[in-house]
Formats: C-alpha cells, sequence, structure tokens
C-alpha cells in the first residue's frame, strides 16, 4: 500500500459545469486528504469524444476553485504524474491494453455493431444477462489475421469463468460477485481511446492513488477493476463508494427536477462553505450532532468509516435554511464584501454594508439582498419620470398627495436626521391627520421604496439621507 494518502476526482467534461453530486464526491476526497495529509488530484476523464462539451473543463475547475476544494495537482497545476488529461495519455492505454493480451487477460474482437446488436435481442428475449458472448475469443487466430488486414478491432476484458471475485469497501463492507454475470467490457475502443475500466485502473495505479472514494454507482463496476489489477499484478487501492445524492422522493437527482450544476448555487447567493456544510452531512454524521460547522472542524471529524450506504435526500429547502443560519453568523464586514462581489461590484460598497443589520434576518441567500434593498440604489421606477406614478402595488398613492405633502413638509423641519426622530415626526403628522398607523406607515412606505414590503421604514430613512427622501416625496406628492 501507498504510504502517502492520494485522493482524486476524474470528473467527465460533457455537461455544463460540475454535476453537485460530483462535487460532494470531491469533497469527501479532498477532506480525506487534508485529513490525513495527503493530496488531492484533479483527472479529466476526457475519453468520450462524441460528448464533450466545449469549455466544460474550464468551468469544472472554476467551480471547484470557487468552492474552495483546491487541488495539489491537476491540469492546470504541475504534478510529477502529468498529463493530467486522459486524451493526452493514449500510448500508455495502448501499451497496458497490450499488455493485457499477451497474458490472455485480454483479446482482440473485430464484431460488427449490427451483430452486438443481435446479440443484445437474443439475449433479451430469453431474458439472459446481456453481455458479450465471447465469439471473438474463441477465433484469435482468424481475428488476428483480419486486424493485420486493417479490419477495425476493440481489445475486449476477458472475465474468467466461475470465478468468485472478493474485495472490501470501507464503507459498505466486504462485496461478493460471481464473475459470470459479468461482461467482457470493452477496454480500449476502434479509435485508440480507452473505455473507464482500463484509463482508471491504469491511471489510478500510475498515479499511486491510495484511496478510490467514488459514488456507489460504480460499485458494480469494481469486480471488473478487480481483475484488472490482478491481471496487472497490482496491489489494489482502497475501496469507498459514498451514496448518490437523491430527491426527497428517492429518485435520482436529475436536471430535470432540480437545480444540478454546482455553480447554479453559486450564481444564486449560496455560500460556498453553506453548500459544504450541507453536502458534509449526506451520509454523515457530526460525533457530537452538530448541523452547522466550518471545513476546518470537519477535516478534524471526519471518517469514512462513519458514511452510511444510504443517504438522506437531498433536501433544497434544508439548504436554504442552513444557508440562511450561515448568512446570520457572518461578520458584517465579510458580508459586505460577499454582497458587493455577488453583484459584479455595481453598487456601493459602504452602502451596501450600512443596509445589512436592517435586512440580514430576512435574507436566506446574497440574491435575496436586491429584492430587500434595491430601492436604495435607485429610486422607484414608478416615480419615473416625475409625475407619472399613479399606483404601487393596492396602494393609490394619487389620492393621497395632500397627506404626502404634509409629510414632507414636517420632515423638512426635523433637524437631527435620526429613526427615532423621523418615527416621531411621522407619529404626529398621523395623529393630526387622524389616519391610522398602519395606513399611513404603508402610504409612506410606497412613497419611499416602491413597495409594500420593505426593511424598518425609519431605519431605511435615516440612511437613504433627508435629501433624497424629500424628494421622493416631492415626485408622490407632484
Amino acid at each position: 500500500m501507498y504510504f502517502m494518502v492520494r485522493t482524486r476526482i476524474a470528473p467527465s467534461p460533457t455537461g455544463e459545469d460540475i454535476h453537485i453530486g460530483n462535487l460532494y464526491t470531491a469533497l469527501v476526497n479532498w477532506v480525506w486528504a487534508k485529513k490525513n495529509k495527503g493530496k488531492f488530484i484533479v483527472r479529466i476523464e476526457d475519453t468520450d469524444r462524441t460528448r464533450l462539451v466545449k469549455d466544460s473543463e474550464k468551468k469544472i475547475l472554476r467551480t471547484l476553485k470557487d468552492f474552495g476544494l483546491n487541488y495539489d495537482e491537476g491540469p492546470d497545476v504541475a504534478g510529477k504524474f502529468e498529463p493530467y488529461r486522459q486524451s493526452e495519455r493514449l500510448p500508455l492505454y495502448l501499451k497496458f491494453a497490450e499488455q493485457l493480451v499477451k497474458k490472455k487477460a485480454a483479446y482482440y474482437c473485430i464484431c460488427s455493431k449490427e451483430r452486438l446488436d443481435e446479440i443484445r435481442l437474443l439475449q433479451q428475449k430469453q431474458k439472459q444477462i446481456p453481455k458479450y458472448d465471447k465469439y471473438c475469443w474463441t477465433r484469435q487466430k482468424e481475428v488476428n489475421e483480419k486486424i493485420k488486414k486493417g479490419n477495425p478491432y476493440v481489445i475486449r476484458l476477458n472475465v474468467p469463468p466461475a470465478r468468485e471475485i472478493i474485495f472490501q469497501d470501507l464503507i459498505r463492507g466486504e462485496i461478493k460477485v460471481v464473475s459470470d454475470n459479468l461482461d467482457d467490457q470493452v477496454l480500449l475502443k476502434s479509435d485508440g481511446f480507452p473505455t473507464y475500466h482500463l484509463g482508471v485502473v491504469v491511471d489510478d495505479y500510475l498515479m499511486k492513488i491510495s484511496h478510490i472514494i467514488r459514488a456507489e454507482e460504480w460499485l458494480s463496476s469494481t469486480p471488473k477493476h478487480i481483475l484488472l489489477y490482478e491481471a496487472f499484478a497490482w496491489e489494489p487501492p482502497i475501496f469507498a463508494h459514498v451514496p448518490i445524492l437523491r430527491n426527497p422522493d428517492r429518485s435520482k437527482l436529475s436536471k430535470r427536477k432540480n437545480p444540478v450544476w454546482a455553480s447554479w448555487y453559486l450564481k444564486e447567493g449560496y455560500l460556498p462553505e453553506a453548500v459544504l456544510n450541507y453536502l458534509a452531512l449526506m451520509g454523515w454524521s457530526h460525533p457530537k450532532q452538530k448541523e452547522i460547522f466550518t471545513l476546518e472542524e470537519l477535516i478534524k471529524v471526519f471518517d469514512l468509516k462513519d458514511v452510511k450506504s444510504v443517504g438522506p435526500a437531498f433536501d433544497p429547502v434544508k439548504l436554504e435554511w442552513m444557508n440562511g443560519m450561515y448568512i446570520r453568523q457572518t461578520q458584517n464586514s465579510k458580508l459586505k464584501i460577499q454582497i458587493y462581489e455577488f453583484y459584479d461590484r455595481k453598487y456601493p460598497k459602504e452602502l451596501i454594508g450600512k443596509t445589512i443589520p436592517l435586512v440580514r434576518e430576512r435574507m436566506k441567500k446574497l440574491s435575496d439582498y436586491l429584492f430587500l434593498c434595491e430601492f436604495f440604489f435607485k429610486k422607484p421606477e414608478k416615480y419615473l419620470p416625475a409625475g407619472t406614478l399613479a399606483k404601487a402595488g393596492d396602494i393609490d398613492l394619487s389620492s393621497k398627495k395632500e397627506l404626502i405633502k404634509k409629510i414632507h413638509n414636517s420632515l423638512q423641519k426635523v433637524t437631527v436626521w435620526h429613526a427615532d426622530k423621523i418615527g416621531d415626526a411621522m407619529q404626529n403628522v398621523a395623529t393630526e391627520e387622524k389616519v391610522k398607523f398602519g395606513e399611513f406607515f404603508m402610504i409612506l412606505r410606497v412613497a419611499i421604496t416602491g413597495k409594500k414590503i420593505s426593511p424598518p421604514l425609519n431605519e431605511s430613512m435615516e440612511i437613504l439621507g433627508k435629501e433624497e427622501c424629500l424628494k421622493r416625496l416631492a415626485t408622490a406628492s407632484s
């Protein structure tokens, strides 16, 4: 076994970004490497050339960094085992595939797609396990002659019959599989690119990966990988298959039901640390049953052996709650910067800082901020151009112009522009005009903010300033 813990993720650049489920797997790999003072590696599996998405690799790497899951080796981080893209390692796979053929652990196959389809159809009708029938294995001399004449070929794994394959999984314990249920998997395709099975085994060995931590969907592939390790006479790494994320109805996470790309959560205003905190709880519990904890604490207390084989549902409502908790626990100075950056530095940083105490308790995401505070940065559009305001919500201000003028005149006389003084002056006007406080402050709120719901009004007016408030009242009463 390797002396240094080395973990990896191997995403395929075939989607918009990294899947939230793959981000969870990346987190577990990253934490395990950090806990054991090891290395976390990113390797790009770009061998499925038909499904490659332009810029997907770039987005995957960017998102990992945005979430703070920095890697020690990868396509853009030099390491002793580069290159870290499988498409740049093709000669290696051919070399090792040929070794397997020489050992009779693999063989050449020239079957056409039509023949393979016929086999599958017949097996389906006979209710048999769909797998290759070893036709070419029994005719290797004939196959070799046709290959010499230019016939395209693939290289297949030669699964031995009636063999019990046993391996240990850190999360699931001992696993036993009968080889008769396994297919003679294609290892090297006719275009020279490896399939997942050959590529992952060769690369994990050459890159000295100590722990294969991946989603449970790959559990069924592991017996084939064990056969490959045995054929090469390589010691297998330690396996740990984490639960896949599921919807509350236990169905697999799908972009048809929920957002699945990790960057979406950042664009919606979720904090990276909140998302990672939530993901950490997918199949694992804090020893002290804590729900909120830092990455540093997670590294200290996490153990792969404590991960459950079945994870809880990925609940967007719970994630939103947790994100709100993080926002409320974030210092004003830091939250100010986060909001400032979230909105691409469009709004004055200092003004953001002044408004945060008014809305922090109402925010669940950074994207909630502008809905609550947009009126601080621009006049309500209904006020522009001046004199065009008729209604805002259900409040008809056109019939309240005289009252708004009196509010304007009263506020002009306020010498100390403070929330308490503003509130006192407004209560006096409401009392003098015999208007119920609820109705009065709703009229004032709409005149100032353009909305029926806003942060605390007196405090908001203090931040806006006397001059700006008087301008808005003048517009509303004109």
